[in-house]
């Protein structure tokens, strides 16, 4: 082969193998300290991360502002970046106690059957201060309470089955869990057994049960 062309293919192969000194050498690779270190985020902004938490917990349902800073709490945002936070939303009417009692009360009665003093247990462990609950409250009237308590009794006298005294107690004490007082259990009992048994429902003296509440 003349000496042009097999110094021509050594330098290929040399190329190839990276033994050789041609132009085609590969170039070695940077040691792993030499690549550049890959950028990293800046922090971001405690007031931001606030109002994403608040965003996600208000897009499930309305909360309270106690709520909605027990969450902020549970994740490590400071009591001032909270309360900087949870104050502007305030002013623009995403937090608003008064407007979240009434519609949990109007909601909780006609859904649960609940009555004022359930409402008013359930309103104080979401954070609700005790004048705006009170306010909120006051629109569930007594003629109303009475009136959804006979219609909760008539509807379990529907499926109770036993005694009349088992019915009887069994009705009253579905009533008291929903926190109607007992006076107000009572003659809603008393008027929905009528339906059934008029005789038995006359034995019943409803005032010889204390109403409390």
């Amino acid at each position: 082969m003349p000496w042009s062309q097999r110094d021509a293919v050594n330098e290929d192969q040399g190329a190839a193998t990276g033994d050789g000194h041609g132009s085609g050498r590969r170039a070695k690779a940077l040691p792993w300290s030499a690549k550049p270190a890959p950028a990293q985020d800046a922090p971001r902004n405690p007031e931001e991360i606030a109002r994403e938490i608040c965003l996600r917990q208000l897009a499930v349902r309305p909360r309270t502002r106690a709520e909605l800073q027990t969450a902020l709490s549970k994740r490590g945002v400071a009591d001032e970046v909270a309360s900087a936070v949870l104050d502007r939303y305030s002013e623009v009417g995403m937090i608003d106690d008064a407007a979240f009692a009434r519609a949990w009360v109007n909601s909780r009665h006609h859904s649960k059957g609940l009555a004022t003093r359930a409402l008013a247990q359930e309103l104080r462990r979401k954070g609700v201060d005790q004048e705006v609950a009170t306010n909120a409250l006051s629109e569930l009237d007594s003629d109303t309470e009475a009136q959804t308590a006979l219609d909760l009794a008539l509807r379990k006298l529907r499926t109770t089955r036993g005694e009349p005294e088992q019915v009887f107690r069994r009705l009253v004490g579905m009533l008291a869990r929903k926190g109607y007082p007992g006076g107000v259990a009572v003659r809603a009992v008393k008027e929905a057994l009528a339906t059934r048994d008029a005789e038995l429902a006359e034995l019943i003296d409803p005032d010889a049960y204390e109403e409390t509440g």
